[in-house]
């Protein structure tokens, strides 16, 4: 994004409102002084757009600046609305204005992706890889709020809110005002704000499962989901979550690990009683397979072959039949 005379169109597609939104930001502080704004730019909703409104405003002749920018966001169905239109101004665009298309995904194949490169670019937003979720949110934290967020602490917050980096920092702007005058966001924090709940929900369903009580266990999973819509994301990290903490305390155990000391190193609260009667029952085995179960649920849901309502329901039927 270096604003060379030949790049006169951008598109900038990315599915994480977040990095997409960020991305903008930087591309408009590029091509524009602040000062140069308030009549070089204009910033808006497709919806509230015509095609011929954003033409007009980019062949407007600019004042009190060298170019007119326009940003259009959420410009997926403008584009496909206005395709012709677009293919002729990519054609001959105004050599003083800048056009900025946000959408949610670019294809390739189309005439006007071909036509993008010989007058503009396009700047694809991917979401970072899950190993590197935790060195984002460190980031994150100390730079939105002067808070260290440590590693062990960044990765559990994944695992029960899942890998969206959208819902990831709006979890942490939580955990910091949570946090409050404490310059560490620990894992204290995320079991007592995000994590008891969805914890406490998730240890009701498999307490149904291991007592063989399949329709109790679907009656509490839908019970998951009909009271927090984010369920549909941080459902599986929440079983997980349980699974791993199950098979790490069996482990112990069999090594001949006090249960106290169990309790402290795993971080088990609460019912604690409700925990190792479930485990008592279970073997290394089972607790492995439902954890490999779970695991291929979550690839099926994150691929799209599967709804996260209809496969953890069929995952939860199953583990309570076995």
């Amino acid at each position: 994004m270096n604003g060379r005379s030949n790049e006169l169109i951008y598109v900038i597609a990315g599915k994480d409102e977040s990095l997409v939104g960020a991305k903008c930001q930087g591309l408009v502080d590029k091509l524009l002084e602040p000062s140069q704004r308030t009549t070089g730019l204009l910033d808006a909703e497709a919806g509230s757009l015509s095609a011929s409104d954003v033409l007009d405003e980019l062949r407007t002749a600019p004042f009190l600046t060298d170019k007119r920018v326009v940003l259009v966001r959420n410009a997926d169905d403008f584009v496909s609305k206005n395709r012709p239109l677009l293919e002729n101004y990519f054609d001959k665009p105004c050599p003083t204005g800048r056009l900025i298309l946000v959408t949610r995904t670019w294809d390739a194949r189309t005439k006007l992706a071909k036509k993008l490169p010989k007058v503009g670019k396009l700047v694809k937003v991917a979401q970072p890889s899950r190993r590197e979720l935790p060195q984002r949110l460190i980031a994150y934290a100390k730079d939105a709020y002067d808070k260290k967020l440590g590693l062990p602490t960044a990765t559990l917050l994944i695992e029960l809110t899942g890998d969206e980096l959208t819902r990831l920092y709006s979890e942490i702007d939580k955990l910091a005002l949570f946090a409050d005058a404490e310059k560490v966001i620990t894992q204290r924090h995320v079991e007592s704000l995000i994590g008891h709940n969805r914890l406490f929900n998730a240890f009701a369903v498999i307490e149904a499962v291991v007592a063989g009580n399949p329709g109790q266990a679907v009656e509490r999973l839908r019970g998951m989901f009909a009271k927090d819509k984010s369920t549909e994301y941080t459902v599986v990290g929440a079983f997980a979550f349980h699974f791993r903490r199950m098979f790490n305390a069996k482990v112990l155990l069999k090594k001949g690990v006090q249960r106290r000391e169990i309790e402290n190193r795993l971080r088990i609260w609460g019912n604690t009683d409700g925990f190792f009667a479930q485990l008592r029952p279970m073997s290394l085995k089972q607790i492995g397979e439902y954890h490999q179960q779970l695991a291929e649920t979550d690839y099926a849901i994150k691929t799209g072959r599967a709804k996260a309502t209809v496969a953890m329901e069929q995952l939860v039927l199953q583990m309570a039949t076995d």
